[in-house]
């Protein structure tokens, strides 16, 4: 514990530390959750996290008065919740972030529109009251992400003794793509993040779209200052948790599955549709195709782990990254080489396992805000691992001098880059994959968060 943050500290988010299953007995099962907000936020005592009940049992254990030290669960009303997060958050504001609408259809901005953004103001007042009442006098409250990009002005009113910080963990939208939103909305949402003190990033880039926004928009950030910090891996608990023993025996698995003395191309997301998974499969069917000499000396290990699978959109894209998978399979595959190993069932200690097996790491997104994967691999790697990397992923700008950088949509060029990556010589591979890890584990989660209490308390 660091003792010189000993003043409290409150961070609110959608997702908290913990939730909660209902036991077969009426006792409710509690999880903790990982990611590098909780292993950030460790580094602080006196703490209170704010968050949403997101299942049946959460909003039980709300009822109940089941509750972890430190933890703050809102029990909205299922149906504002829903029409925040899935309608406003996940199918407006992250599609706006990611540039993913399909504009001759998409956005409709019409009175279900504004129906459900009224549900998103209700949530995000709902934290906004809840951090207040929690908070002391002069406490630092760091609010995280595009879920509750109202909470810092709302609070602002509330409270205005507080030093409050607002993340964003996605990228963030250039102008003109902004401007997508309706005039209003746009300049609510700019207005809330501008409550806060300091408002920070992941990267550079998204820094300076987002103060591109306001100044075209509001004609300046007003008081609040802007910052940018890069989440790094965990080295330390990747490096421990990879070589425990449900570690060791995927591996073992997964080589079987492969075949010796073959190489992998390796893979881990969420289905969510700026992984750019789709692509990536139809990247490795052209280097099959242009490149024969690699039919059976190659795997394709793709984890495509299910992600917002309560939206069509979703659901539709997770069924064409089986399909486009069983295709490669069905026209490349022999009777002891299958080309595309796909999972989409999520398993950490597999994930671990395939970052140790890789020879090359494909990590490809339309557009990311960081990618921890893209980290994470140099780190845990057995034999070093080249990275084919696409330069709209925000992990781009610390780690682009040693990846082999590409166009997310350009096929044929990630295809010759995967190609690139597999020929690299071993002391080559080597060298970067060093690089690499130094450059990922530069700020570490507890340092990351540390570092944006101090920013905000300066």
């Amino acid at each position: 514990m660091v003792s010189e943050h000993a003043a409290k500290v409150l961070v609110a988010s959608n997702r908290g530390p913990v939730s909660y299953t209902p036991r077969e007995d009426g006792s409710l099962d509690s999880k903790r959750g990982g990611g590098g907000l909780v292993s950030g936020l460790s580094a602080v005592e006196d703490k209170v996290w704010v968050c949403a009940a997101l299942s049946d049992g959460d909003r039980e254990a709300v009822r109940r008065g089941v509750s972890e030290p430190g933890v703050r669960m809102l029990d909205i009303d299922a149906s504002v919740h829903t029409d925040a997060y899935n309608g406003i958050a996940n199918s407006v504001l992250w599609f706006v972030h990611h540039m993913l609408y399909q504009t001759p259809l998409e956005p409709v901005f019409d009175a279900e529109f504004r129906r459900q953004w009224a549900s998103y103001e209700a949530y995000n007042r709902a934290f906004a009251e809840a951090l207040a009442e929690e908070a002391d006098p002069g406490s630092a409250v760091l609010v995280q992400d595009y879920h509750l990009t109202l909470v810092p002005g709302m609070l602002r009113d509330l409270r205005p003794d507080l030093r409050i910080g607002h993340f964003s963990h996605t990228p963030w939208a250039p102008v003109d793509y902004f401007r997508l939103l309706p005039d209003d909305i746009g300049e609510q949402v700019l207005r809330g993040i501008l409550g806060a003190d300091r408002a920070a990033f992941l990267t550079r880039r998204w820094a300076d779209a987002f103060i591109g926004c306001c100044t075209e928009i509001l004609g300046g950030t007003g008081g609040t200052r802007i910052g940018v910090h890069g989440l790094g891996a965990d080295a330390d608990f990747l490096r421990r948790r990879s070589h425990e023993a449900d570690v060791d025996q995927r591996m073992a698995t997964l080589r079987e599955q492969v075949g010796a003395g073959r190489k992998t191309i390796v893979r881990v997301d969420r289905t969510e549709l700026s992984k750019n998974i789709v692509r990536g499969l139809h990247a490795y069917r052209a280097l099959l195709e242009e490149r024969p000499e690699w039919r059976e000396r190659v795997v394709h290990v793709a984890f495509a782990y299910p992600s917002r699978q309560d939206l069509a959109v979703y659901r539709d894209y997770t069924a064409e990254v089986q399909r486009v998978a069983e295709d490669i399979n069905a026209t490349y595959g022999t009777a002891d080489w299958t080309p595309v190993l796909l999972h989409v069932d999520d398993d950490f200690a597999r994930s671990l396992a395939a970052y140790r097996l890789a020879d090359v790491a494909l990590v490809n997104p339309i557009r990311d805000g960081m990618n921890l994967v893209a980290k994470e691999v140099p780190v845990v790697s057995d034999h070093g691992c080249a990275l084919v990397l696409s330069r709209e992923a925000g992990a781009y700008e610390e780690l682009g001098d040693d990846a082999i950088v590409v166009n997310p949509y350009d096929v044929s060029a990630t295809a010759a880059a995967l190609h690139e990556a597999l020929t690299l010589d071993d002391d080559e591979r080597s060298a970067r994959t060093g690089r690499l890890a130094d450059a990922a584990t530069a700020l570490p989660p507890q340092r990351w968060f540390l570092d944006q209490l101090d920013a905000l308390r300066g």
